[in-house]
């Protein structure tokens, strides 16, 4: 199995990213992760451009890592200095890294308009920033900007960048489409033209690609330069990067390795993907894109009853790989597509435990799909479809009984502040509790009171906190008196689950939606003990 060096940018191609801004101690969580993942080269930043980034390279200094090497990023000399008075030059050696990345125009019509040099004097920059680097005892990876633009524009120069490039101590060259506008059958000509040509030059030279997501080829395009000879591949977990993103290596790791036999991570590694695709994006604050390949909440989610079926009886029917190879998980859905199939398999998921007579499931059924005429919906609402299994099976016993609530809000005229404050009455095994708490809004504060309440008699309850909170407008032709589905999102330290409610009132579906959420972690404490269906 050949081995493919991966080379992440996330720190910083990837924080260039739109609504994406590290501190110092999140890079140094994200390259923790990284490195214990396998990651050949993480790429700290650009310690030319910002403190930020200098801060960076000074604390990661302190910290021993297992399998990855800090790189800096930098550009070649500005054109009207020296290689040593140089600031950005002078700052990758002030970074201390052992290796360096720094990028050079490749495309004639950069070089003409945005560095304002002649071509030649392109050539000597780049010469002399690798030779300098080199001299100072750094391994030079040399990013080619524009490489594919440029040789579609002037093949004779573009490789005559690159060949500097080898010339003055380069280890590898890596060709850039920076503007993302390839194609991968651009990508393969061109990369089958030019490494015949520069492996003239040096026969072991190492190749590496870099592609941007403008065209939605990025992946695509990695993955064709691999299979035409680069040993290296650039890019950033879950896809980030200016404008459109980066190569996504949650995508292209798993692609090589499983599609192509090419070892990029460890197999027992790779398990971790997903956990890894889902903790940077809790770093950088970014809400995980469900319908990501491998590692999405979606990626291996079945929804018609015909592909559950099949699924139950084989899973490569409906799945390209096992979910487990990169640490996903199947779901089953619930919709108003769901059949007996769905059901079933939703039923042992959740580890239901009844005996599933052909009327029990029918009722079940008929009880589903009239919710979701309502506009129940319970893909994300797993606890919620629990709860409703034991209801229609008269399995559920209650864990309080409400009494009544109330929920004020007021606007303070002078201080133009909103307040809201819920007073509610519950009672348990017959014993009344009436408890009022503020919130920063209506559903908060009833979140509050409704917690207070119950605390005294199950004091598990201070485990859990709500995760996420979401409100979808379902016939929205009504206006303001349009029915809204609340989502929750819900977890203790071991869990999460979802929760739903429906109504014309945004609080009366927000406190449906609450109180499954509430029985759901009491149900998963007592499991059988109240007559549950949990095994």
């Amino acid at each position: 199995m050949n081995k493919i060096k991966i080379y992440d940018t996330t720190l910083r191609d990837g924080s260039q990213s739109s609504g994406i801004s590290l501190t110092v101690d999140d890079k140094i969580k994200i390259v923790k992760i990284l490195d214990d993942f396998g990651i050949d080269y993480i790429e700290g930043g650009w310690p030319g451009s910002n403190f930020t980034d200098m801060l960076f390279f000074k604390k990661i200094r302190e910290i021993k890592l297992k399998n990855s090497q800090i790189t800096a990023f930098g550009s070649t000399r500005y054109k009207d200095n020296k290689p040593e008075n140089d600031p950005n030059l002078r700052a990758i050696l002030r970074s201390k890294v052992k290796v360096a990345c720094i990028f050079g125009k490749s495309w004639d019509f950069q070089v003409r308009c945005a560095l304002k040099v002649s071509l030649e004097d392109n050539l000597k920059m780049i010469y002399e920033s690798i030779e300098f680097l080199k001299k100072k005892g750094l391994s030079v990876i040399y990013d080619a900007e524009h490489f594919f633009d440029g040789f579609k524009s002037n093949k004779e120069y573009t490789l005559k960048t690159v060949k500097k490039a080898i010339e003055a101590g380069a280890f590898n060259i890596t060709f850039c489409d920076t503007n993302g506008g390839c194609l991968p059958h651009e990508i393969q000509e061109i990369l089958k033209v030019s490494i015949i040509e520069l492996r003239k030059i040096k026969s072991d030279i190492e190749f590496g690609i870099h592609t941007h997501n403008d065209s939605e080829t990025a992946v695509a395009n990695s993955i064709i330069a691999v299979r035409e000879g680069v040993e290296l591949v650039q890019g950033t977990i879950n896809g980030y990067g200016e404008r459109c993103g980066n190569a996504n290596l949650c995508s292209v790791i798993p692609n090589l390795q499983f599609k192509l036999g090419m070892k990029c991570i460890s197999e027992n590694n790779m398990k971790k993907l997903t956990q890894i695709s889902r903790s940077i994006a809790e770093i950088v604050n970014i809400t995980p894109n469900q319908l990501q390949p491998f590692v999405g909440y979606s990626a291996f989610a079945h929804k018609g009853g015909i592909h559950v079926s099949a699924v139950s009886k084989h899973t490569n029917t409906y799945e390209h790989i096992s979910p487990s190879l990169v640490g996903n998980e199947r779901r089953i859905l619930i919709s108003e597509l769901s059949g007996k199939s769905n059901i079933l398999s939703k039923i042992k998921e959740l580890k239901l435990n009844f005996a599933k007579d052909e009327k029990s499931i029918q009722k079940i059924i008929k009880i589903i799909k009239n919710l979701e005429h309502l506009g129940y919906q319970f893909e994300e609402a797993d606890a919620s479809f629990a709860l409703t299994v034991r209801k229609a099976l008269n399995k559920h016993i209650p864990f309080f009984e409400l009494k009544g609530f109330k929920v004020i809000v007021e606007k303070n005229i002078l201080t133009k502040e909103m307040k809201s404050e819920a007073i509610i009455k519950i009672s348990v095994d017959g014993k009344e509790e009436h408890t009022a708490s503020d919130g920063d809004g209506p559903v908060n504060a009833l979140d509050n009171a409704l917690r207070k309440a119950l605390e005294k008699f199950y004091p598990e309850l201070k485990e859990i906190s709500l995760h996420d909170f979401k409100v979808r407008v379902i016939n929205a032709t009504k206006g303001t008196a349009a029915k809204v589905r609340v989502l929750i999102e819900t977890g203790d330290k071991n869990d999460t689950w979802g929760t739903i409610g429906v109504s014309e009132n945004i609080i009366e579906a927000s406190w449906q939606a609450l109180v499954d959420a509430i029985e759901y972690k009491l149900l998963k404490k007592t499991k059988i003990k109240k007559g549950g269906v949990f095994k």
